[in-house]
């Protein structure tokens, strides 16, 4: 029987690597409480810092991410009405 890998949430893996810069308990306790192996919490733990920075810049690419789906999405509903189109035509000219 094949055993599928755990995935953790960044919130998740966030709050474990807070508690473990804290030091207010051990890294072997915070693994016990929450069933993970502690080379784990030591990773996000050296993680956290490096990554922290990107909490901030997010405004900026957020927008520019949006006008894209924007763009895509309309795209996308243009070729559907345009299908639809195409799809009726044949329609017409099988029966």
């Amino acid at each position: 029987m094949k055993k599928s890998r755990r995935t953790f949430t960044a919130d998740f893996k966030a709050r474990i690597a807070i508690e473990a810069i804290k030091e207010i308990k051990t890294i072997s306790e915070l693994a016990q409480i929450y069933e993970v192996h502690p080379n784990l919490i030591t990773h996000w733990k050296k993680e956290f810092p490096a990554n922290a920075g990107k909490v901030f810049d997010t405004g900026k690419d957020v927008s520019s991410e949006v006008k894209k789906l924007k763009e895509e999405n309309e795209d996308l509903v243009h070729q559907i009405g345009q299908l639809s189109v195409d799809i009726n035509w044949f329609k017409k000219k099988v029966l």
